[in-house]
């Protein structure tokens, strides 16, 4: 993995507050496909990484503050255990338009980095199984692969087991 890699016209916020942070990181593109159901197991299957490995952004609200919840595309969200790691008692899905508007990205593009505004991030466990993971560069067919730990420290977030499989 590259230390950092220079910054190119066009990055993203993601990739900008990677530079920032001085964080050793590799971009990989990919054509995306606008017919592909997944946009997690699509970059998987365009980059040749286990689904494990490849991360996917959502968010929730939890007790009515929206959360970044970061799971394996292999798995699913437990809002039950995401609502217990955020401190809260109950969790929901977020509208897709309000994590639009909190993140600065499109839906499919969602990064955990570079979002418009600091919000409360839980990275799930089977994380830390893995040397580098894969997570949303800022838009759709560019993805970020980096450490769980670099992650977590750029993020703020908790690491809780908050996936289970699919």
């Amino acid at each position: 993995m590259a230390r950092k890699q220079k910054k190119q016209s066009g990055g993203t916020p993601a990739t900008v507050a990677l530079e920032a942070a001085g964080a050793a990181y590799t971009t990989h593109a990919y054509a995306h496909d606008p017919a592909h159901p997944s946009y997690g197991e699509e970059a998987a299957e365009a980059l040749g990484v286990s689904p494990d490995r490849v991360f996917k952004t959502l968010l929730a609200e939890v007790d009515g503050r929206l959360t970044v919840a970061v799971v394996p595309v292999a798995g699913t969200l437990d809002l039950k255990a995401l609502a217990a790691a955020a401190g809260g008692k109950r969790a929901t899905m977020a509208d897709p338009a309000a994590a639009e508007r909190a993140t600065g990205y499109v839906r499919g593009g969602i990064s955990p980095l570079g979002q418009r505004r600091s919000l409360p991030t839980v990275l799930d466990a089977s994380a830390t199984d893995h040397t580098t993971i894969c997570v949303s560069a800022g838009r759709r067919g560019l993805e970020v692969e980096l450490a769980p730990g670099t992650l977590a420290g750029l993020t703020g977030a908790v690491t809780a087991r908050i996936a289970r499989p699919a």
